[in-house]
C-alpha cells in the first residue's frame, strides 16, 4: 500500500483507505474529503495516473473522468497498485 502521489504515469491502482482528521468538515470527515469521494474517488475505486510531473497536481482517470488532485491531498488517499 502507497500513497496515491507515488503511482507514475499509466499505474493503475485500487483506492483502499482516505486519511481524515477526525471532527472535521461534514461529518466525521473532512470537508476536502469529501470532495473527493463527490468526485469518484472512493474506497475499492480503481484509478489510472494520467499525469505525475513531481511537483503541483495529479491527473487521475477514474471510472470514464478525469481528475486533477493537488498534492497534498493526494498523500491521503492510500492505494494499492494493480499489476497487469
Amino acid at each position: 500500500m502507497s500513497s496515491l502521489s507515488f503511482l507514475n504515469i499509466g499505474e493503475k491502482a485500487e483506492v483502499v483507505e482516505i486519511k481524515t482528521e477526525k471532527g472535521h468538515g461534514c461529518g466525521k470527515k473532512e470537508k476536502h474529503i469529501c470532495h473527493v469521494e463527490d468526485m469518484g474517488l472512493r474506497i475499492g475505486n480503481v484509478v489510472e495516473v494520467l499525469n505525475n510531473e513531481g511537483q503541483g497536481p495529479l491527473v487521475v482517470k477514474v471510472n470514464e473522468s478525469r481528475i486533477a488532485i493537488g498534492r497534498d491531498m493526494a498523500m491521503k488517499i492510500m492505494v494499492k497498485r494493480i499489476e497487469e
